[in-house]
Parts: C-alpha cells; sequence; structure tokens
C-alpha cells in the first residue's frame, strides 16, 4: 500500500502539472473483447490481420427469414461459469455478460487491479459501457411468461433489459465509484462511448475509465426486423463467409453480429506513474447529426463528412497527418459509397494516401458494440503497425484507396494517426482519431 500512495501523491502532482500546462492527454493502456472471432482481443485480432470471418448459417429458429446468416459467438466456447456466478447469469443480460468479461481482460491486460487501489484513486475511476438495443427475446420471452400468469415474470427482467447495466455490473464488480455512464445511440453507441470516456478523463472528473459496449441481440425476432428496413444482406445466405463485404461491387446489406469490447482509458501522467503498458492514445472526438432520415444517411456525406473534421480539429492536427480511416463500411449498397465520397471530401487531394479499411467483412456488424470493436483494432494497428483489411472484395466500386490485406502501417518513424467511424440510426455521427503513442 505504501507504493500505492507514493503512486497516488505522483498522480495529484501530475494532475496539477497538466492542468496548469495545457488539456489532459488521454491514453489506452488495456483491452478486452469478445466476439465471434474469439473470446478474446488476441486471438480476434490474429483472426482479423489472417483475413479469416466468422461468419456462419443461423439455426432452425431462423427458418423463413430471407436473411440466414450471422457472426454468433459460439457459446460453449465462453466458459461463462469461470467468470460469472449463477446468480450473476440471472442478474445480467447476454450483452451485460459479454461486456463484463471484455472488462476483466481490460483490466488485466492493463494490469489495473481495482482492489489494490486506494479509496481517492476508486473515485477517480469510472466506467462508461453501453447498448445499442436490448435483446428482443428478453421481451418476448417475458410476455410468454405473462401469459401462463403474473408470478411466472422473473424479478430480473427489467434489470436485465436496462441498457446502463453493464456499466452498472462493472462498476460494482471492481467498487468503482467515478463517472458512471451509458450511451445508447444506436450503431454508434461504442465509438461515443470512447469518445465520451475521454472527455470525462480530460476535463479532470477521472483519471481512469473503462469503456466500450457490449451487444447481443441475434434473435428471430431482431433478424425479422431487420429484413423489413430491406439492411441485411440476403444474397449469400448459401456462402455465409462472404456475405459482409464492404465496399465490394456485390455487396447487400449488412450482417448482424454479436459481442464486446472495452478498452482502459488513462490520463497520461497517472498511466505513466504506475507503468502503465501504453498501447496508443486518443487524440479527438468529433460527433454531428445528419438532421436527414431515421436510417439512411444524406446522399453528400454531411453528417460523417463533419464529424470526421471535427474529429482532426479536436485532435489539433492536420488532415495530412491522417493516414489510416477505420470505416464504419457496414456492406450496405448505400453507406459505404456515401462514407467513401465524405473521406475524399474530408483528405480531398491527401484521399490516395489515406488507407482505409472496415473489419466487418470477418466479425459482421455488432451494432452497438461495432464503434468500441474496431477501435480497439485501430488501438493494436498503431501498437503494433500493422493495419487489418477488408476481405471479400472482388469488385471495388469506392474511390477511397481500400486496403484487401493485412499490412505494414508505416515503414518510417512517422506518428501513425487514424480515424475510426461509427454511425447510428437517428443519423447520430461519430469519429475518433487514435494514434501511436509517442512522448
Amino acid at each position: 500500500m505504501r507504493v500505492l500512495g507514493k503512486c497516488n501523491i505522483l498522480v495529484r502532482q501530475y494532475r496539477n502539472l497538466s492542468t496548469q500546462s495545457g488539456r489532459r492527454r488521454v491514453v489506452v493502456t488495456g483491452s478486452g473483447a469478445v466476439t465471434p472471432l474469439g473470446n478474446n482481443g488476441p486471438d480476434s485480432w490474429r483472426r482479423i490481420l489472417a483475413g479469416e470471418s466468422a461468419i456462419s448459417r443461423l439455426g432452425p429458429g431462423f427458418k423463413g427469414l430471407p436473411c440466414q446468416v450471422a457472426a454468433q459467438i459460439p457459446r460453449e466456447n465462453l466458459q461463462l461459469d469461470q467468470h460469472l456466478t449463477k446468480s450473476d447469469i440471472k442478474l445480467m443480460s447476454p450483452a451485460t455478460q459479454l461486456a463484463v468479461l471484455a472488462a476483466e481482460e481490460a483490466l488485466a491486460t492493463g494490469k489495473l487491479c481495482p482492489k489494490q487501489l486506494s479509496e481517492e484513486e476508486l473515485e477517480r475511476f469510472g466506467v462508461c459501457v453501453g447498448m445499442g438495443m436490448f435483446d428482443l427475446a428478453e421481451v418476448y420471452g417475458a410476455w410468454n411468461q405473462l401469459q401462463r400468469g403474473y408470478n411466472r415474470v422473473s424479478p430480473f427482467f427489467v434489470p436485465r433489459l436496462l441498457p446502463n447495466m453493464a456499466c452498472g455490473h462493472i462498476s460494482m464488480r471492481n467498487g468503482l465509484r467515478g463517472p458512471n455512464h451509458s450511451v445508447s445511440t444506436a450503431c454508434a453507441t461504442g465509438a461515443h462511448a470512447l469518445g465520451d470516456a475521454m472527455r470525462f478523463i480530460r476535463s479532470g472528473d477521472a483519471d481512469v475509465m473503462l469503456a466500450g459496449s457490449g451487444e447481443a441481440c441475434i434473435d428471430p425476432l431482431s433478424i425479422a426486423g431487420f429484413c423489413r428496413l430491406r439492411a441485411l444482406s440476403t444474397a449469400f445466405n448459401d456462402n455465409p463467409a462472404v456475405a459482409s463485404r464492404p465496399f465490394d461491387k456485390s455487396r447487400d446489406g449488412f450482417v448482424m453480429g454479436e459481442g464486446a469490447a472495452v478498452l482502459l482509458l488513462e490520463e497520461l501522467e497517472h498511466a505513466r506513474a504506475r507503468g502503465a503498458p501504453i498501447l496508443a492514445e486518443i487524440l479527438g472526438y468529433g460527433l454531428s447529426g445528419d438532421a436527414y432520415h431515421i436510417t439512411s444517411p444524406s446522399d453528400d456525406g454531411a453528417g460523417a463528412t463533419l464529424a470526421m473534421k471535427r474529429a482532426i480539429q479536436d485532435a489539433g492536427i492536420a488532415p495530412e497527418d491522417v493516414t489510416y480511416v477505420n470505416a464504419h463500411a457496414t456492406s450496405t449498397p448505400t453507406g459505404d459509397r456515401i462514407e467513401s465520397h465524405a473521406i475524399g471530401r474530408v483528405f480531398g487531394k491527401h484521399t490516395p494516401q489515406v488507407r482505409v479499411s472496415s473489419t466487418k467483412g470477418a466479425h459482421g456488424h455488432l451494432l452497438g458494440s461495432s464503434g468500441n470493436l474496431e477501435a480497439l483494432f485501430v488501438v493494436l494497428a498503431c501498437a503494433e503497425n500493422q493495419l487489418p483489411p477488408s476481405i471479400n472484395i472482388d469488385h471495388l466500386d469506392v474511390d477511397v484507396n481500400v486496403i484487401t490485406k493485412a499490412t505494414k502501417w508505416s515503414s518510417d518513424q512517422k506518428r501513425r494517426v487514424a480515424l475510426k467511424n461509427s454511425f447510428g440510426f437517428g443519423g447520430t455521427n461519430a469519429s475518433l482519431c487514435i494514434a501511436s503513442y509517442i512522448e
């Protein structure tokens, strides 16, 4: 405890210095993920770089629906009983369970144990974990129980539905009493959660944040609903591995995925004081609204353009400093095209030097947990100097520099700077500026 006390004194000194010298810097020191590709971040990242796909055919419960593919997590491989008690599983929705597992991994990789922290440190350690939409199976399952009698409805029905419960459980399990904030902005949820958490640290409301999102809503009603919107892929039911194909000419809709990803964010001097591993730095965060349509972006991509420009401005860099964009691109005919045009408008003559990819060909679209998972991949790309590919591209039909194989990011000592885009229904947009860490 003497070592922790000394660290705490150093952190307070650094906090005063950083406030006096300018804006507080926010770095990523840990990461965790549970995805269709793997039960942890490293396994998922390895398969991303290898160009593998985790998309498979849905089971008999989905019979008769136009879309017959999804990126599901094999539940038998999760070994939930090693991480959660039977009581935990009763209290938590599947999405919350996945978020808790991802948070545990983020703490472990960040070499931070909340049980060893002082009361003051716990009060400055927050959680910002969101959820895009709850599992509709929970609702119609409870409705079916209600038809059999009031007492059949679980007392945990409502708490399992609430989008902020992942945040609450992570906080309670670890005694974290800093900002407790949940985000639910459709498919932009994860990116907004990371950006909001970064701002909590930057503004001095916290020194450390666990941030991300969890999503697990692959059920017949959800699939049916998205099919009625004509949003899902239906042309590749017999070949699921190639159904999600961002930027490819034959793309016909997105493929639903599920999972969770959580990043451990810290104020730079706090991370230095405890000797934490620093993977990357979050430089900027941009938000915007389309003000156009409930599900479609405007043809001019104004909202996406604004979000990217604002992230660059917030980062205090020039557009020419950015050399990679991890696109939102979900494999829809309209969305991918509009985003690529927006990228061109943001970077102008620099566009050919900006490499672009979307990893959704490998893991599908995790809805509210897509932005945070893909941000995790950008963080690893910054740390390891490797860019993840877009897969399943036979005929590229967009005017940006899309990479189709894992490739080395840079061969010089220049700082690696990227944007991570996420856009959601309702016209909500987020863009994060993430870079390799320099002193």
